[in-house]
């Protein structure tokens, strides 16, 4: 029974760039792969639901998806573009109860009006504004 066996999960943040991407392009990107990783983001911050095991897995994957998410919003030259890509990763860490990396992140967001629209969904982070 071959449809019973468990394929490896392919997530978009493990799918290569084949060519460069613009900076529009890699916010979309980072907006998808946010999207995404939602999921697993939000399993890992309630860790009573899931075995280890399972939730090993999903951690893994969320970790997989900020890192690329970061390289790639490191790619972007336009500052608003960049703070808008940043703020969606912010807001995964948060999702993931990451509070370091997305204190870390928050205080790369340069956009006055940005910092504002993280701060109003995460008030966690309002030691952080600079």
């Amino acid at each position: 029974m071959s449809w019973f066996s468990k394929a490896k999960r392919k997530d978009i943040w493990d799918d290569p760039v084949t060519q460069p991407l613009g900076d529009i392009e890699a916010a979309q990107r980072i907006r998808a792969i946010c999207r995404d990783a939602a999921g697993c983001a939000e399993a890992i911050s309630s860790p009573d639901i899931r075995s280890q095991e399972k939730q090993q897995i999903e951690r893994d994957r969320y970790e997989r998806a900020a890192k690329v998410a970061m390289k790639t919003a490191m790619r972007i030259s336009d500052e608003l573009v960049r703070d808008s890509a940043v703020r969606e990763i912010v807001c995964l860490c948060m999702k993931a109860n990451n509070v370091k990396t997305g204190r870390a992140l928050f205080r790369a967001i340069h956009a006055n009006s940005i910092k504002a629209e993280v701060l109003k969904e995460h008030p966690t982070l309002e030691g952080e504004q600079a």
